[in-house]
């Protein structure tokens, strides 16, 4: 890594699936600009996000905390909580926000000294007109609409599955909007400090709108079936069924009924999804051209991940809430200053609270006490490293913790729970809450959880009572703070004997 202060471009896309970049693999995806990033940067291929919805996840991400520790579970306000982009910020950073970051409130600072704020493309004001974001700004001055309220006006809506191409000019779709605001902010931005600039897509979040060429695109291209078994809901807690049903009768435009669909409507509704996340990549490669033109390639460390995935018709479901694979784990990839195409591959567990400890150092700024992450610096520089044991995501009434191996979900006050053997059930067709055969392996992990849970509320009680950066907590040896503190990898300037 430069010793000089790099610039920072963290680009993060929304609701997108780990298996959607072709060069890891996944033949029918048509993403030349992440596979761009994927030979150029370091690719991890186990990362998983600390929270199943935006604002849960997007809170414990840019706080460096968990859920238990903000309070964040789900649509709640977060933007009082400390974040690290106001430590960048101090730490001598020019921080540019285009694009979704949803704050709650929306609007706030948040650290940024800039903002061009774009949030869910079919939000909508209190009263029900267009959401006064900068891209309903921009649609409302071009004498546009936006596209609000279709399941109230398309007698189709419910037979397209969120699958509905962009009906207007290119340059009023809400990510080539996004793409077009960074590529101009980064072509005229005139200052001499170094950079923090978020990148927030909005894609490929439903409705599943591509560019219509980026759609024709997948055409005839054979896609991924759904991982589903029959009558695998009813072995589930029964907040899966709940979540078919609601979303089936829901009275936004999430509205999407899968009880009755076909492998034919799965197929192309995937195929909206797929070409959607294509339209994303052309802005990520425009950002890209961009940062090459202005002469900052070489000297910034470029981070592309998404806030959480899609279930996708996957056991039968649409989108987050839930726990699966297909919504915790996202892509992540990490391209330094200077790099070569040499792609690198960690297959180790990562978490998403570790961007906060990994853009700090990289930055050269302290990492205030209370963040929960780790830096991934070290797999970037092929320094000797201790994988995490396991990953933990916590959204509304669930809290996931997940090993390389198996798969616990706790919801607490209910005796219903999901636990999974990796191994031989990948796909997590297959509830051994109640199995016998795995009661020893599911307590273990009980207790593992348990005591994650104690020593994280714990490790930030100090952040709890005085909101400071840096606090001292008591530990008995030294020892055991390496072993069981919560950011055990990352050195502290505080003694916590």
């Amino acid at each position: 890594m430069s010793q000089v202060q790099p610039h920072i471009i963290l680009i993060m896309t929304d609701q997108q699936r780990a298996d959607t970049i072709g060069a890891w693999g996944n033949d029918h995806m048509i993403t030349p600009n992440m596979d761009r990033l994927a030979r150029e940067g370091t690719s991890f291929r186990q990362a998983y996000c600390p929270g199943a919805t935006c604002v849960a996840s997007r809170a414990a991400i840019f706080t460096g905390m968990y859920p238990h520790t903000t309070g964040v579970y789900s649509f709640d306000h977060w933007g009082n909580h400390r974040n690290w982009i106001q430590d960048l910020a101090d730490g001598g950073y020019f921080c540019a926000n285009i694009g979704k970051m949803h704050f709650m409130p929306r609007d706030i600072p948040g650290g940024f000294h800039e903002r061009v704020i774009v949030e869910n493309p079919t939000n909508t004001t209190h009263d029900g007109g267009n959401a006064d974001d900068d891209w309903g700004r921009f649609l409302s001055l071009n004498g546009q609409t936006r596209p609000n309220h279709r399941q109230d006006t398309d007698p189709d809506w419910m037979t397209k599955y969120q699958g509905v191409p962009w009906h207007l000019e290119e340059r009023y779709h809400s990510d080539v909007f996004i793409g077009d605001s960074a590529v101009s902010w980064i072509r005229d931005h005139k200052g001499s400090k170094p950079v923090f600039l978020q990148v927030g897509l909005t894609g490929p979040h439903e409705p599943w709108d591509p560019l219509q060429r980026h759609l024709d695109l997948y055409d005839g291209v054979e896609l991924p079936k759904r991982a589903v078994r029959e009558g695998e809901l009813a072995e589930k807690p029964p907040q899966h069924q709940a979540h078919l049903e609601a979303f089936a009768e829901a009275r936004g435009e999430a509205k999407i009924d899968l009880r009755g669909a076909t492998d034919d409507d799965i197929d192309m509704m995937r195929r909206h999804y797929y070409a959607k996340i294509t339209t994303v990549d052309e802005m990520v490669g425009n950002v890209m051209t961009a940062l090459e033109q202005k002469g900052w390639l070489d000297n910034s460390l470029i981070i592309f991940c998404s806030d959480h995935g899609e279930m996708l018709g996957d056991h039968g479901l649409a989108y987050k809430w839930l726990m699966y694979d297909s919504i915790t784990h996202i892509p992540l990839i990490i391209r330094h200053p200077n790099s070569v195409e040499q792609p690198d591959t960690s297959d180790d567990l990562v978490s998403l609270m570790d961007l906060g400890p990994t853009i700090l150092q990289a930055a050269g700024i302290e990492t205030p006490t209370y963040l929960e992450g780790r830096s991934l610096l070290p797999y970037l520089d092929t320094q000797e490293i201790v994988p995490r044991e396991f990953v933990v995501c916590e959204d509304n009434y669930q809290i996931m913790m997940r090993t390389a191996t198996h798969k616990l979900v706790y919801y607490p006050g209910q005796e219903e729970g999901e636990f999974y053997d990796l191994q031989v059930d990948a796909d997590e067709l297959w509830n051994r809450w109640d199995d016998a055969a795995f009661a020893e392996a599911k307590n273990q992990l009980l207790l593992r959880m348990l005591e994650w849970m104690v020593t994280s509320n714990y490790y930030n009680a100090g952040y709890k009572r005085t909101r400071t950066k840096q606090y001292e907590m008591r530990w008995p040896t030294p020892e055991i703070r390496r072993l069981h503190g919560p950011n055990s990898s990352s050195p502290k300037s505080v003694d916590y004997l």
